[in-house]
């Protein structure tokens, strides 16, 4: 157990690890394409509502 921690310690001390501002921007980006995607299925959702009802009726 000691040498797998010890190991897995020095496997931590390679990683680079991102800049603040790397993860700032790519946490932006994230959060604005989730947006963009949340509106294209919600602009269809209503598409696709209104032409159902339109057939139902």
């Amino acid at each position: 157990m000691r040498r797998y921690v010890g190991e897995s310690w020095a496997e931590l001390k390679k990683v680079v690890w991102p800049t603040r501002e790397t993860v700032i921007r790519l946490t932006i980006l994230v959060v604005v394409v989730s947006l963009i995607i949340g509106m294209y299925i919600f602009v269809l959702d209503r598409i696709f509502n209104t032409v159902l009802d339109q057939v139902l009726r």
